[in-house]
């Protein structure tokens, strides 16, 4: 028997048939991926443009959000975290990895690029702290058409990864927020309506934490960050029911 074959796990060759029957391919540049590259291909990884936010405490990411929040007259009494994985623009294959998330259903490739996200955040200091992770809620009508919420799974692999690399204690509340009425889709809109779009649109679920202590740093997550008008609107809700002194980090999967 050559002994090639028996480096062969069962995993391999399920993987090796499944590529034959129905090749995967790079979310980026749609080639054929091979064996051991994952949902994109070596050179599109290699190309993948990190924007490395989670080191600095203050990056263009944080101070768009920042300046969301001064806008919209929060009662901020100091500057928040912010952080994307990746930064892609409309015209950019790197949009692809949001979309096959948010809407083809491709739930290893979200967990994948969540899984990343949060490794970053795990070996980020100003991170360390978070005690309570949370997500952009769907109206229920959206994530009843849907089936699921985008930012949710990438929160859950968030807190798991932030769990693993130390922070423990952290709890997950991926219901805490509750979108109240119907919003027209942000992607539909310009930049001048998204904030009025969203404007009272969040509540904080009664009785979500009163279990234990309120908490001291709240991770918000969302799939892209473009304006920052949900994630401020987000805020709002989490500021009136925790209080200004509460710090509210924002971390999604792509900065546009």
């Amino acid at each position: 028997m050559d002994p090639r074959l028996n480096s062969l796990t069962i995993r391999k060759l399920l993987r090796s048939l499944a590529d034959f029957l129905m090749p995967r391919v790079c979310l980026v540049c749609g080639r054929q991926l091979l064996d051991a590259e994952e949902h994109l291909c070596t050179s599109c990884m290699a190309d993948l443009p990190l924007s490395y936010f989670e080191g600095l405490t203050r990056n263009p990411m944080a101070d768009l959000f920042n300046k969301r929040l001064l806008e919209s007259g929060l009662d901020v009494p100091c500057y928040q975290y912010a952080t994307a994985l990746f930064h892609y623009s409309s015209g950019s294959g790197y949009s692809n990895i949001t979309q096959a998330l948010k809407y083809h259903r491709n739930f290893p490739a979200g967990r994948y690029f969540a899984r990343m996200l949060g490794h970053s955040l795990a070996e980020a200091e100003h991170f360390a702290d978070v005690d309570l992770v949370c997500c952009v809620p769907l109206h229920w009508t959206r994530r009843w058409k849907r089936g699921y919420n985008q930012a949710e799974i990438i929160a859950r692999e968030v807190w798991k990864e932030l769990q693993g690399g130390g922070t423990q204690g952290v709890r997950f509340e991926p219901a805490l927020l509750r979108r109240q009425r119907v919003t027209r889709p942000q992607t539909r809109l310009d930049a001048s309506l998204r904030a009025a779009n969203v404007a009272d649109a969040f509540v904080v679920k009664a009785g979500r934490v009163s279990g234990g202590l309120p908490p001291r740093h709240i991770l918000l997550i969302d799939d892209v960050f473009t304006t920052g008008s949900s994630v401020c609107a987000c805020c709002a809700a989490l500021l009136e029911a925790f209080g200004p002194e509460v710090r509210i980090s924002v971390a999604t999967l792509a900065f546009a």
